[in-house]
């Protein structure tokens, strides 16, 4: 059972990446707007998880980690951060690529509009619960951006690939919390589980997820046509 949390961020990863240079999606093509989103988001998140860690809103069994650290957060929760949104965008680009419309087409923007009128109610009940306060609250801002100043038309393709990830979310999330790798202080959660899984943590990874599309797909918007130009260039 040593270094399972390093197991399961290799089982994340290991499957997006191998199939990344399928024909059909082609994701490695997106690395280049991807692997930015992932540092900027990534890095959000590690001051974010190093926070929580000091004050107690959660930590780390060392029982089934290698024992490496990077100041108070384990080796694996900061690879956490980089495998994860890879695996996640990897499904929301192969929706794209094998698909060319969707069900919630039409729909995506009642669902950002409830989550709006949600979310900041969360926020404000659960405001002395760590967890609970900042997950609503940064989810709802995202949101916001989204909405308002990007309003962007992907969001019928993340609300699909989002609720798709759920099923893997649960399994890993599931052993983590189950044994548990990641031991979560209750009095910082609404103690509302999904099996071990403190429910907060879906909007944890929706929060995850969302900002590496936003910025992966902001980057594409503004150097997708300089970037295709230089390498044509070189192929010249």
């Amino acid at each position: 059972m040593h270094n399972i949390y390093l197991w399961l961020d290799i089982f994340v990863i290991l499957f997006p990446f191998a199939l990344s240079f399928d024909k059909k999606v082609a994701f490695y093509k997106n690395w280049i707007f991807l692997f930015p989103a992932i540092l900027v988001v990534g890095s959000f998140f590690i001051i974010w998880d190093m926070l929580f860690t000091k004050n107690g809103v959660w930590g780390f069994n060392n029982d089934y980690l290698t024992g490496i650290y990077f100041y108070n957060l384990p080796l694996e929760e900061v690879l956490f951060f980089i495998f994860v949104p890879y695996a996640c965008v990897f499904i929301y680009e192969c929706l794209k690529g094998y698909f060319t419309s969707n069900f919630l087409e039409y729909s995506h923007t009642y669902i950002t509009l409830v989550l709006l009128f949600i979310l900041p109610i969360i926020s404000i009940f659960y405001y002395n619960r760590d967890y609970t306060f900042y997950t609503s609250l940064f989810s709802w801002v995202l949101l916001l951006i989204q909405y308002f100043i990007l309003k962007k038309k992907y969001m019928s393709w993340f609300y699909i690939a989002y609720l798709i990830h759920l099923i893997p979310f649960i399994i890993i999330n599931g052993v983590l919390t189950a044994l548990p790798v990641v031991i979560y202080n209750n009095m910082e959660n609404t103690g509302i589980r999904i099996y071990t899984i403190p429910v907060e943590d879906t909007l944890y990874s929706f929060f995850l997820f969302l900002g590496n599309i936003m910025i992966m797909d902001f980057l594409k918007e503004k150097f997708s046509n300089p970037v295709l130009e230089i390498l044509k260039s070189k192929n010249e």
